[in-house]
């Protein structure tokens, strides 16, 4: 029986509900801009395609150097008055934003299938745990701004820069906005130009309505980078993205002294050495495959060990046949529910024909087909666009030149690597230069801790996969996959905070001139 798209889930439905719940952000045939204490209609909308079937939807409307530093220097203005702000009222204000989120979440959940190919179950998840995370802050934050001795923390000099990646607009960026308005900071923001805006419009429509003091602004990075990362008055940025963008933020910022978390990608490994566990390692594995491995803390290299590789195998070749991916809105029945795959499409079709051009490149080079799925196996409407979908693929042994040996595919594009020795299991894993996390899979746990002491990862599981996280949890980087501030938990607070004057606090990150936190 042939597929049909889902009935209420078309682009244009999802889109006209935007207007009605948002008509101030959403005009019909473009988006705003959040500039100047207003939404404006100006920029330029450039030409886009959405990730799940390709059809031309209008792409974010790019502001000009010009507007950019108008919006900062209001955004400036506008942190000076809600530094001042109580903070009962504040925490009031972020409650009030967080439920128009919660009420307006289907909405936002089908905005991100449409933008970045989200799996629906993975849309709504990445609103809920912003919902989730923004809350548990409103319950800390009284204690996380008082000091020991009963002092009160106080806000950045001003705004804080946000350019984040496409990849989890809700959860990473937008919570990380609540936190810092939380926090009594004002907030500028830059969409990322493959994807996310829609969402993120509706986000900041609902946020503005609430009070907030923040700016959305759609734009080249070339034309606005150094107005949000250099602009007099700017308090800290908050960087999400690659070692290349990051590198050039981190050069621009060192003359500033000013504070910075910028995340940057690595090339995560999980270890396996005297292993036994294969259906647990499965199960992780299958779970890995979520959202196409396009996310930071993705595991896309294993490193075996050579008397383990039959064994490996047979664990991990049933695995990627079973991986279910395809159009997340696509169903049988109009009452059916959405489809459960592991992943949709890739972010857009260039990156699709990038990676399907890297597995050939490693085999040309001398690697060993391991696994290529094929796209047809995938769930589809007939004839619909699926130039930006890639089925799983892996290559075995890949030479030292191929393009990835050093760096993430940012896709379901896997590698193994076999070795013979403890040594050549770390130096294969930490082949990128730092990571945000890594994994040992062994029965050994002594040998687990040792080699994990090893590993230029911030976080390092044994027999188990890490993530980001937040909360309590502290999250970083070494190497060049992290540059700042670290975070999470008390740690956000006072990377967005300063404590008062004389009380020699230390802001524990890993750049120079301070403390840095053991990262286990």
């Amino acid at each position: 029986m042939p597929l049909i798209l889902k009935p209420g889930t078309s682009w244009w439905e999802t889109y006209a509900r935007c207007i009605q719940v948002a008509p101030e952000a959403f005009d019909s045939d473009r988006l705003r801009n959040l500039t100047r204490g207003e939404w404006r209609r100006i920029g330029i909308p450039g030409d886009h395609v959405n990730a799940v079937d390709g059809t031309p939807i209008p792409g974010p409307p790019l502001v000009n150097y010009d507007e950019a530093v108008a919006a900062v220097a209001h955004a400036l203005e506008e942190h000076k008055t809600w530094a001042t702000v109580e903070l009962d009222e504040r925490r009031t204000m972020v409650s009030d934003a967080v439920d128009g989120l919660v009420e307006h979440r289907d909405l936002l959940a089908l905005l991100l299938v449409w933008e970045i190919g989200k799996p629906w179950r993975l849309a709504c998840a990445d609103v809920d745990r912003c919902v989730d995370g923004a809350r548990w802050y409103l319950g800390q934050i009284e204690r996380q701004l008082t000091t020991s001795d009963g002092k009160q923390r106080l806000p950045l000099p001003g705004p804080v820069s946000n350019i984040a990646s496409w990849n989890y607009p809700m959860s990473v960026q937008v919570h990380a906005e609540l936190v810092q308005a939380l926090a009594g900071n004002a907030v500028v923001a830059k969409t990322p130009s493959q994807g996310g805006f829609y969402a993120l419009t509706l986000a900041h429509a609902l946020m503005r309505r609430a009070g907030l003091p923040v700016t959305l602004l759609s734009g080249m990075g070339s034309h606005m980078g150094e107005v949000l990362i250099r602009s007099e008055g700017i308090g800290a940025l908050v960087f999400v993205g690659g070692r290349a963008n990051g590198r050039r933020a981190a050069v621009s910022l060192a003359d500033t002294g000013r504070r910075h978390m910028l995340e940057q990608e690595g090339l995560n490994s999980w270890g396996i050495w005297n292993f036994s566990q294969w259906d647990l390692l499965a199960q992780h594995m299958r779970k890995g495959f979520e959202y196409a491995k396009q996310r930071c803390t993705a595991y896309p290299r294993y490193v075996v060990q050579r008397r383990l590789v039959p064994a490996f195998l047979e664990a991990y070749l049933p695995v990627v046949h079973a991986i279910k991916f395809g159009n997340p809105l696509a169903v049988a029945h109009p009452d059916d529910p959405l489809p459960e795959l592991d992943f949709g499409p890739v972010i857009h079709a260039t990156k699709a024909a990038e990676l399907t051009k890297q597995f050939d490149e490693a085999v040309s080079g001398g690697g060993i087909p391991l696994y290529r799925g094929s796209v047809g196996d995938g769930l589809f409407l007939d004839a619909q666009d699926t130039a930006a979908y890639v089925a799983p693929s892996c290559v075995l042994q890949p030479p030292a030149s191929w393009s990835l040996h050093h760096a993430e595919p940012f896709g379901p594009l896997d590698s193994v690597v076999v070795v013979d020795t403890q040594a050549e299991l770390v130096a294969a894993m930490n082949v990128s230069n730092g990571s945000l996390v890594a994994s040992i899979a062994t029965d050994d746990a002594d040998m687990g801790d040792r080699v994990s002491e090893e590993l230029l990862a911030f976080k390092v599981g044994i027999n188990k996969p890490r993530s980001r996280g937040d909360r309590e949890e502290v999250f970083g980087g070494l190497g060049a996959s992290w540059k700042g501030a670290f975070v999470g938990g008390d740690l956000l607070v006072q990377a967005l905070t300063y404590g008062p004057e004389g009380s020699g606090e230390e802001l524990f990150g890993n750049f120079p001139s301070y403390s840095r936190l053991p990262p286990r």
